[in-house]
């Protein structure tokens, strides 16, 4: 355990993390990543690449330096990471290799401004976070495993059938090799896929969210193909995905996530853009299959006609049931309907529409499409615990 000292010691470490929190991660990634070669297989290198992780991980030092006397603030950032970790099928042996490599970066990174004081304290402190988070992932671990058709690891499955969303989605139906069923997912959540690269030499996983409603004999994923080819930090596993047929076979762990969707009966707005509606897409399938006692409200915004997927679908449930209202944006106009609205979508363009303080609002897209709606939706004073977010990549937003 810290002693008062130590905590002390940890919070006046608050401002060099501050400043150098993203060059510390760097060398600890860069430094890992070369003593453990193996682990690339479970990073993803595009993440990587832009940088995301190291500001992702920076992020989460801070945090945890920040609350080190209260760290029970930081339970839903816990939960969070503990999702990922599992979707990812991480292990208690890896966080022995993340601990002795990052405090070693934080020695060779302050050199010497890296005390013994500061090393022994912060050698113990994130003994304490490792122990924390292994705990909190067993559960998890755990609940996979003893679910109806559950399982833990990595499993095949095959894509039964691909179809073409948009010019640049495509959906992904999954089903297991063996002819069984599949876990029930809550609506939001995602899969991990893993697959093998011979450009690189290695398998990368990738995130995907479920698009469909929970069914119990598949997943449905649907992917965005990236520009910039292969290489791409961004396209590596989309652009391959796309080049693969239907019965061709990928790795997926369980559904993990904790973007999931309230089951209770206030009324509902979906706010999304481009590919960031898929996880929002089984939440509006899942609560129009059942019956629906409340209001549901999709606002979704893409570039054009082209590449606005599952625009039928969603008029079709908005056709069938009453109490389902859809506003689109095109950034740009290619049609005088009155039907959509033109540019990026802007909730106080809405016609006859006003955010509803008791309503929750779950939005999904681009980071910075996400910090808009959050600030305008909490200038109209809707409180901050009826707002639900998820940034697909690793969380760098620091909202509530």
């Amino acid at each position: 355990m810290l002693t008062e000292k130590q905590k002390e010691t940890i919070l006046a470490t608050v401002p060099v993390l501050r400043e150098n929190g993203v060059v510390l991660t760097k060398h600890f990634y860069n430094r890992m990543l070369r003593n453990h070669p193996e682990l690339k297989n479970i990073f993803n290198l595009g993440n990587q690449n832009n940088e995301r992780q190291q500001t992702a991980l920076a992020m989460a030092v801070l945090a945890y330096a920040e609350n080190i006397t209260n760290p029970d603030v930081l339970i839903p950032v816990i939960d969070m990471i503990g999702h990922k970790h599992t979707s990812l099928d991480i292990k208690p042996e890896h966080y022995s290799i993340v601990g002795e490599n990052l405090i070693a970066a934080i020695s060779e990174v302050l050199q010497e401004a890296a005390t013994n004081d500061i090393i022994d304290a912060w050698t113990i402190a994130y003994k304490q976070l490792a122990d924390l988070m292994i705990g909190h992932e067993k559960g998890l671990y755990n609940k996979k495993f003893t679910e109806e058709n559950g399982w833990v690891g990595w499993k095949s499955f095959m894509i039964k059938k691909k179809v073409r969303e948009s010019e640049e989605i495509t959906s992904f139906y999954l089903y297991p090799i063996e002819g069984e069923g599949v876990p029930l997912h809550v609506p939001g959540q995602y899969l991990s896929i893993r697959l093998f690269l011979p450009q690189l030499g290695l398998l990368q996983p990738r995130q995907y969210s479920i698009s469909c409603a929970p069914n119990g004999k598949y997943y449905r994923i649907s992917v965005k193909r990236e520009l910039g080819g292969e290489l791409h930090p961004d396209g590596m596993i989309s652009n391959r995905l796309h080049q693969m047929e239907e019965g061709e076979l990928v790795e997926l762990t369980s559904p993990s996530g904790n973007f999931v969707l309230n089951t209770n009966d206030n009324d509902k707005v979906f706010i999304s853009g481009g590919v960031g509606q898929t996880p929002l897409l089984a939440m509006l399938e899942s609560l129009t299959n059942t019956s629906l006692n409340h209001n549901l409200v999709w606002i979704h915004g893409c570039r054009h006609s082209g590449v606005h997927a599952f625009e039928e679908a969603v008029k079709k449930v908005e056709n069938n049931v009453a109490n389902v209202s859809s506003h689109i944006f095109y950034e740009e106009a290619v049609n005088t309907s009155a039907d959509y609205y033109t540019g990026r979508v802007d909730l106080s363009k809405i016609k006859g529409w006003l955010p509803d303080v008791q309503t929750e609002y779950y939005i999904c897209g681009p980071a910075g499409f996400i910090k808009a709606h959050y600030n305008y939706l909490k200038e109209c004073n809707v409180p901050v615990d009826k707002i639900f977010f998820e940034e697909f990549g690793p969380q760098v937003l620091q909202l509530n």
